[in-house]
């Protein structure tokens, strides 16, 4: 169900961290956190739905690192925008998701196997977590959150509203929106 009168605090910018053409028909946010389980649940159905919809769906992900229950959902983050310097914000994003009961338990020495797995260079990305751009762009995304209405991951807004209900009634209402806007 779309909720009316919960809106995005924040519209999609260039800053976002987007997939998806700027003239999709439909625009789907997620505020999410690297460590949540119902996030990494989520992850798979989002790849699904962008197969899916591809060439009218653009997907933007926004942080939420609930770090009161996930200790290591902050540093994820960090990792993830660090990743981004060099252009691979996806292949993080996507490899801690698919890694997640791998690396979770091993908390920061589990972060450091991705960054690993994907080849980037640790002495550069140890320079670049210490930037504190990356934790404003982070905590920006926190506080769009807020603002927004979100108070737990994952959270979804289609088209700058609220989506709340199950992933089958969002994969079914995305494929409705289309259908109509594309008619």
């Amino acid at each position: 169900m779309i909720v009316e009168d919960a809106r995005l605090a924040l519209p999609v910018s260039d800053s976002d961290h987007v997939q998806g053409s700027a003239h999709a028909v439909v625009t789907l946010v997620e505020y999410g956190d690297f460590q949540c389980p119902a996030c990494g649940m989520a992850y798979p159905l989002v790849k699904q739905v962008q197969r899916h919809y591809a060439g009218n769906l653009r997907f933007v992900f926004r942080h939420f690192p609930l770090t009161q229950a996930h200790p290591y959902a902050q540093l994820a983050a960090e990792l993830a925008e660090a990743a981004a310097v060099t252009g691979r914000f996806w292949a993080m994003h996507d490899w801690l998701y698919e890694h997640q009961d791998e690396w979770v338990p091993y908390g920061a020495a589990g972060l450091e196997a991705g960054a690993r797995a994907l080849g980037l260079d640790e002495e550069a990305l140890a320079a670049t977590l210490r930037n504190t751009a990356i934790d404003a762009r982070i905590r920006r995304d926190f506080m769009g959150g807020v603002r927004s209405g979100v108070n737990g991951t994952p959270s979804f807004y289609v088209d700058g509203y609220l989506y709340q209900g199950d992933f089958d009634g969002l994969v079914h209402g995305l494929g409705r929106v289309i259908a109509r806007r594309e008619h």
